[in-house]
């Protein structure tokens, strides 16, 4: 928990202004949203190699590598806004994203070791405390960026540099703190018959995830409610922009957005306990839904803007803490760490598509547009999730649906 309220603080610190510093290395706003694509991707790419190493070798060393990677990462995005190369920032901000995969992962080290009934509020715990970092986080971007004022680093690039000593904190603090690793321990507390390598593996994996409706329920929740909100969120500095807002109201916004993602989380979990996985599920279709109606029809109305952001987030917490439980529910012990890591390639991998389209539907069409299109994905997610309430009403565990 500790971890991820620095965790939490060094992504947002930095998030906020990727796409006015792609613009800015660019020279076209068409290729805004490819910054912070770029860093989803890099959050998908890393998701299996690091599923693979804490299935080797436990949750610690997996997310400390994860934060070294993003730091570094941060570092890169510092060089490319100096030297004016979009390619380098590309690459930048995907190192930058295994700090986001570590983020991510840390939700399940929470699962590792949780009752079957307390397991979404385990997981949401660890998500809440991203809170305090997520929420201050882009408040601190303006004065990150003054405080390289007159030096060779732009100062859109100045978050990044205070976001790589975070991580390389954070890193430091998970290597020495997090003793004995949650992982390892559920492994060494698990039935004999779930200790067999075979059962570790990423085809296992896969092959669990098929043999489970409700695992393939979950896969597409946590798919599809991040990459709704992914791909409405990265425009809307830029939308903002349009409307007269400036760095402060805009981190404003998007501490509110982050708010609803994090600050809720403890309340999400307890009702995925309390009612069920299902029925959160529906209330994230619900919220995402009304989210984009309130930010597609803001324009000017900046507290409009804001609603609809945070109720974005609010849907994302939701989706997030109830599709997390639900997989892991729905899986065998032996066959978690590898499905967590698939559950968060898919949804990196959607969202990172999701995030490179959305500038080109921003350019094009509009937000109010790239509302529209974010909303129907939910589509295929809540008829699915109707499905699955009818043919497969309880999981074999007895967690209610």
């Amino acid at each position: 928990m500790a971890g991820q309220v620095l965790g939490g603080l060094g992504v947002p610190i930095s998030i906020a202004l990727a796409p006015v510093l792609a613009t800015e290395v660019s020279g076209t706003e068409a290729l805004s949203g490819f910054a912070s694509t770029a860093s989803v991707i890099g959050t998908a790419l890393v998701s299996l190699p690091l599923a693979a190493l804490m299935t080797a070798r436990g949750r610690r060393p997996g997310l400390v590598l994860a934060y070294a990677i993003g730091a570094v990462g941060a570092g890169l995005v510092v060089l490319a806004a100096t030297v004016r190369s979009f390619p380098l920032l590309l690459l930048g901000m995907a190192a930058f994203g295994a700090a986001s995969s570590a983020n991510l992962q840390a939700r399940f080290a929470a699962a590792d070791l949780a009752a079957p009934d307390r397991r979404a509020r385990a997981i949401s715990l660890v998500v809440w405390s991203s809170t305090l970092g997520a929420v201050l986080g882009p408040n601190l971007s303006a004065p990150a960026s003054r405080s390289f004022a007159g030096t060779s680093i732009p100062e859109t690039a100045g978050p990044f540099v205070w976001a790589a000593v975070v991580f390389v904190l954070t890193g430091a603090l998970i290597a020495v703190l997090l003793r004995p690793d949650p992982l390892l321990t559920a492994r060494a507390l698990a039935a004999p018959e779930e200790r067999t390598r075979e059962g570790h593996s990423i085809r296992a994996g896969i092959a669990a995830v098929r043999a489970s409706p409700r695992a393939r329920l979950a896969l597409l929740t946590v798919a599809v409610s991040h990459t709704t909100m992914v791909s409405i969120m990265v425009m809307t500095p830029v939308d903002l922009g349009h409307h007269g807002a400036g760095l402060e109201l805009v981190g404003l916004v998007i501490s509110g957005h982050i708010a609803g993602m994090f600050a809720f989380s403890p309340l999400m979990g307890w009702l995925a306990d309390r009612l069920g996985r299902l029925t959160v599920i529906g209330l994230a279709t619900g919220l995402l839904s009304v989210a984009a109606l309130l930010a597609g029809t803001a324009g000017p109305s900046h507290g409009r803007s804001a609603l609809g952001l945070f109720l974005l987030g609010l849907g994302w917490s939701a989706g997030m803490v109830a599709g997390s439980a639900l997989l892991t529910d729905s899986v065998p012990q032996a066959a978690r760490a590898a499905v967590q890591g698939l559950s968060d390639l898919t949804m990196n991998t959607a969202a990172g598509v999701g995030g490179a389209a959305a500038g080109v539907i921003m350019s094009q069409a509009g937000y109010g547009w790239l509302n529209a299109v974010g909303a129907s994905l939910l589509l295929p997610m809540a008829a699915l999730a109707l499905f699955t309430a009818r043919r497969h009403p309880a999981d074999p565990k007895g967690v209610s649906g």
